[in-house]
């Protein structure tokens, strides 16, 4: 079951055959909103908006944790992260899409872990997303049109507001190429909970760093936003085909990312932890 995240400005899946908004409870609270559920080219999809419908949800408080435990729930095994990015580089332009494959997470006020006291895990986040997917999402949007680029380092902010010129300059130094504030702990929780996941990161703007943009204007970003939201949108249509129906294991181990990863003693774990960890963690608790 493929699932789409869908961030600002993408808010459905179109051509959803069956589709049905579905509620999902889970332990760590209401996930961001109801889930679209259907199906694409006889692949099962599901869809969520990150910030809910309306776009209710800041940054920090989109419930990070609920939604992957949703997805998990629901049967989901890939995930594709779609969000809205300001550029670092001058060759990743507005309206250019980026397959992320790295993160320099600067969040501070979020809940990145469904693990801690009473059952502590550790999780490799070395390479946070899942080539197959990436794959798949670069030839998805290199049919629809799409430019493109494959790889790179996203910084993920707290924000709401955007970063000062100081700020930008600094993480462009660094060797970041866009700049987010959802990503993370989104892609960490999703390792955790041994989803396959992907990021495409849609350029909506340079940053403040850049000479001619030394601000961010929000006016900008949504004209950008609006035709970023179609280039989506056809992206996600074609990536049941590319996936096909049916899913072995994936070759580089997301889906066993907790195999050696508790390190809690069985007889010391928290029963209601363990009980909240059953989506999740199940496959290794038991």
């Amino acid at each position: 079951m493929i699932a789409v995240i869908g961030g600002s400005g993408l808010y459905d899946i179109d051509g959803l055959q069956n589709a049905e908004w579905v509620t999902v409870e889970t332990p760590w609270g209401a996930p961001s909103d109801q889930i679209l559920t259907g199906d694409l080219d006889g692949v099962k999809m599901a869809f969520l908006p990150r910030h809910g419908r309306g776009h209710v949800h800041s940054p920090t408080k989109v419930p990070y944790r609920a939604n992957i435990d949703a997805l998990k729930r629901l049967g989901v095994t890939d995930v594709f992260s779609i969000s809205a990015c300001g550029s670092f580089r001058e060759n990743m332009a507005p309206g250019d899409f980026v397959i992320v494959d790295q993160f320099i997470d600067r969040t501070f006020a979020r809940d990145k872990s469904f693990f801690g006291t009473g059952c502590v895990a550790h999780v490799s986040v070395a390479h946070p997303t899942c080539e197959r997917l990436s794959d798949a999402a670069e030839s998805a949007a290199r049919d629809a049109g799409i430019k493109v680029h494959r790889g790179g380092t996203y910084l993920c902010m707290e924000g709401p507001q955007f970063s000062s010129m100081a700020e930008s300059k600094m993480y462009r130094s660094w060797g970041c190429d866009v700049i987010g504030m959802t990503n993370m702990p989104e892609a960490k929780l999703a390792r955790e909970a041994e989803l396959c996941y992907a990021s495409i990161a849609m350029v909506t703007d340079f940053d403040s760093w850049h000479p001619e943009h030394g601000a961010v204007e929000i006016t900008d970003i949504i004209a950008t936003l609006t035709g970023n939201s179609a280039k989506g949108r056809a992206l996600v249509q074609r990536l049941p085909a590319l996936l096909g129906q049916t899913r072995a294991a994936c070759p580089h181990g997301c889906d066993t990312a907790l195999e050696h990863a508790i390190m809690t003693a069985p007889e010391k774990r928290s029963a209601a932890l363990v009980a909240k960890l059953d989506a999740v963690a199940g496959r290794v608790l038991g």
